[in-house]
């Protein structure tokens, strides 16, 4: 049968944004709206005409609002097949009227458990009861009946209307979809509360996810592989997902998972930081007074594996910067910061050779990073974990070598730890006056990354510091280091080798710090 006209809705909402125009365009067009409590005050306070569903239904409101659409004459309105005789006879026999459109969304349940200090009491009466119930049996006949559980989708539904006095099929039938992912999203939520409250080790029994699609992406890894991005629905913090694209090519798949890697070692930093990213580890990182500096000396890192990489800044990017980065025989992919200064902006989209080309994200303020969880996929299911982005408590730190570290030192040794953090492991690093130098990753020796190291650095690791994302198990690489010119070391202790490798460092009289905390990435 054709698309019913829209004679009735019904309207109870939790979140009045873009209802009072809605509204108002749904009476224009002959529709009659019903609705309850607070969703009919709002809307006769913009002069809409409205029926009250306790009159209608003859039954009042109760319990200070927990009964009110659960009746018979709610549900038979929303659930009848308009083709179907006998659901006809049904509302015939108990003056039940139809309801062609229903608009709900549900109490602010996921935004009343985060706020500090909620009550399981405050949080129980947040948990909706009529509102699924309604979304569910109009999302169940979308053949007849129409579901708006977001302002999003307030327009579409009234262009509709205004240009057929009904809804089709196609429209119903995503509604519908969108509908069911709200009520899930919901009771996810809901379960994760209840489970986060209930666990004594502090992770759920069952783990209730959500993520939103944002976009499909133009292949994976590799071009044979497929991909696509969702964005988590509680995210709220700034991220590589949440950015603004300013300019450059459609972002890949590869591109995300730099960016993500880039902005998280650049906010690590007080000072003016940058990162310089290829294949998900660092090869250059520079801190200094200015981010033009920054940005000069870790490009200086290691300028061939710099080319074609990704930038983390935490700080807007200004005019020095910029320039830096548009120099001839450079090469960038992207760049992600709090924010591009306008000259900037105009200078990497306009003076090198690939302009247009690169993409710029902006992010927002970098606030204080808190506690969080990184999951892993593997076959068959996830891994769960503490994310490793809180600072380290320095003053666990132990200098366990006869020579201490210098000032100068101790500032390289801060730096080089900070940035061995998210290099693949087993990972080092070798710094200078708070400049990556060279970095060894994802090595299945730690002598062999500690050669890699040094070899990057070349001359210059003279003088330098090594960090060790894990404890040196034998004195072969304090050997090396102190071989090449390295004169202070920091890593985590722990391995039963420990004095072996403090008197490797006391023989050559270099200082060595342990931290206490391995920062394994594997």
């Amino acid at each position: 049968m054709a698309s019913p006209p829209v004679k009735r809705a019904l309207i109870s909402v939790s979140d009045k944004t873009g209802l009072g125009p809605f509204a108002q365009g749904l009476a224009a067009a002959g529709v009659e709206i019903y609705s309850t409590g607070g969703t009919r005050k709002h809307l006769e306070s913009q002069g809409i005409t409205v029926r009250d569903v306790s009159e209608y239904t003859g039954f009042p409101e109760m319990m200070d609002g927990r009964l009110k659409t659960l009746h018979p004459k709610v549900f038979g309105g929303i659930l009848c097949r308009h083709d179907n005789p006998s659901d006809l006879a049904a509302l015939a026999e108990h003056g039940i009227v139809t309801f062609e459109l229903v608009v709900v969304n549900l109490y602010p349940f996921e935004a009343t458990v985060a706020r500090e200090g909620v009550t399981m009491a405050e949080a129980i009466e947040k948990i909706d009861i009529g509102g699924p119930s309604l979304v569910r049996a109009a999302a169940k006949n979308h053949a007849f009946t129409t579901i708006a559980t977001d302002a999003s989708q307030y327009p579409a539904i009234l262009d509709e209307i205004k240009a057929h006095g009904a809804t089709g099929l196609e429209l119903r039938e995503r509604l519908a979809g969108e509908a069911f992912a709200h009520t899930a999203k919901y009771d996810r939520a809901i379960a994760a509360y209840f489970a986060g409250q209930t666990a004594e080790d502090g992770f759920p029994g069952t783990l209730a996810l959500s993520f939103n699609r944002q976009a499909v992406l133009r292949y994976g890894e590799n071009p044979h592989q497929r991909a696509v991005v969702y964005r988590d629905a509680h995210a709220t913090g700034p991220s590589a997902i949440s950015a603004e694209q300013l300019g450059g090519k459609e972002l890949s798949y590869n591109n995300l998972l730099d960016l993500d890697s880039a902005l998280a070692i650049a906010r690590q930093f007080d000072e003016p930081a940058v990162c310089v990213l290829k294949h998900n580890n660092p090869c250059g990182a520079a801190v200094a007074d200015t981010l033009g500096e920054a940005t000069r000396r870790a490009m200086a890192g290691d300028p061939v594996s710099a080319f074609g990489s990704i930038l983390g800044m935490n700080r807007p990017v200004d005019r020095a910067s910029a320039e830096v980065l548009a120099e001839p025989g450079l090469f960038i992919e992207a760049v992600i910061a709090p924010d591009f200064q306008p000259d900037a902006l105009e200078i990497l989209t306009t003076k090198p050779k690939w302009k247009a080309n690169v993409r710029l994200m902006k992010v927002g303020p970098l606030p204080e990073r808190g506690p969080a969880w990184a999951y892993r996929v593997i076959e068959g299911g996830l891994l769960m974990q503490e994310a490793d982005v809180l600072a380290d408590p320095e003053e666990d730190w132990k200098v366990v070598t006869d020579a201490r570290p210098t000032d100068a030192e101790m500032a390289d040794l801060r730096f080089a730890w900070a940035i061995v953090r998210p290099v693949k492991s087993n990972a080092i690093v070798v710094a200078k006056d708070r400049m990556l130098l060279g970095a060894g990753a994802g090595q299945m020796s730690r002598v062999d990354s500690v050669e890699i190291a040094i070899t990057k650095a070349g001359d210059r690791v003279k003088g330098a510091v090594m960090a060790s994302d894990a404890f040196f198990p034998f004195p072969d690489s304090i050997e090396r280091a102190a071989a090449a010119g390295i004169t202070a070391l920091i890593q985590p202790g722990g391995s039963r080798n420990d004095n072996d490798v403090v008197a490797a460092c006391n023989e050559h009289g270099l200082s060595m710090i342990f931290t206490g905390r391995r920062h394994f990435r594997h």
